[in-house]
């Protein structure tokens, strides 16, 4: 059941730095990198997805985690995450001083096994001893399902799969949560479903939206989560980003257009979306990469006009 009011303040997390740069077929300088990570921090984000600690073989615009990581401004308060998939990647991601670690497996069997060959039990298992290390060296662990709200291979998935993943992340510890629309598919009835069956598993507040905006839907099911009580939502600034397995994912969330909703709903953020949208409009000249936020092209246009005028 939906919660009554919708919550006074929200955590967004920047993926941007990470799950939204993975993919660019050129490989974006370290020092791109890190200044839009600094622009993401001054912008007042408190969790920011920094760097992929995986084999450069599979994922080689991630190469430079260990630079990009030493090589930014942080802020006392901020959460700099990085993804790790095993053990190696763990030791890089500790060595780098990754605040936090991001495991992930799928809600999907027929994704699990495309992907990595692989059930989806054996997938999480294998990262029991990644979240024993992080435990024992103190480093916050966040999972994420992927293919929560459907699958480009078997097309719906059951929500008792996304429970099930749920569970078992919750067993490993993980801190947070995050339910993923990887391919940008689900619809806000699909997203009330969904986290009214995980929140009966997993605690509300430490569960985040993830929702690519292949369809049109994103801000309709970051809405529906809201009034499931959700309250952290991942978004990445200029809607860069998307899923090299999915084809036809167009990409993350933007960061401005949840801002803007945020904003517009009277819920607090903490976050400066004029430095978001300036990050935006940075890091998309930078890498000649077409700016897909809505709202942060209707800022700058008025921005642009505005000093037209004066």
């Amino acid at each position: 059941m939906a919660a009554n009011t919708l919550p006074g303040a929200v955590k967004i997390v920047e993926v941007g730095p990470r799950d939204g740069l993975q993919n660019e077929k050129d490989f974006v300088p370290t020092a791109v990198k890190i200044e839009l990570i600094d622009r993401l921090t001054q912008a007042g984000f408190a969790n920011i997805e920094a760097a992929s600690f995986v084999s450069p073989k599979w994922v080689p615009q991630m190469a430079d985690g260990a630079q990009v990581m030493d090589g930014i401004a942080r802020r006392t308060g901020t959460i700099y995450s990085a993804l790790t998939p095993n053990l190696r990647g763990f030791e890089g991601a500790l060595a780098a001083r990754a605040d936090e670690i991001v495991i992930f497996g799928a809600a999907s069997e027929a994704f699990s096994q495309k992907n990595i060959n692989c059930s989806i039990a054996e997938s999480i298992e294998r990262f029991a001893p990644v979240a024993e290390a992080a435990k024992a060296n103190g480093v916050r662990i966040r999972g994420s399902v992927s293919c929560a709200l459907g699958c480009p291979y078997q097309g719906d998935v059951p929500v008792e799969s996304v429970v099930d993943v749920v569970q078992r992340f919750a067993a490993l510890g993980c801190d947070e949560i995050d339910i993923a629309d990887t391919i940008g598919v689900g619809t806000a009835k699909r997203v009330h479903e969904v986290f009214e069956a995980v929140t009966k598993v997993f605690a509300r507040e430490r569960l985040s939206g993830h929702f690519h905006d292949t369809y049109g839907q994103a801000l309709a099911n970051i809405y529906a989560a809201l009034e499931e009580g959700i309250a952290i939502f991942h978004a990445s600034v200029a809607g860069l980003g998307g899923c090299p397995y999915a084809k036809g994912a167009t990409g993350n969330v933007a960061t401005e257009d949840v801002l803007y909703l945020m904003n517009g709903l009277g819920i607090h953020t903490g976050i400066d979306l004029d430095q978001v949208v300036a990050a935006g409009d940075f890091i998309s000249r930078t890498i000649g990469r077409a700016n897909v936020s809505r709202a942060g092209k209707a800022l700058l246009a008025k921005q642009q006009n505005a000093i037209a005028c004066a």
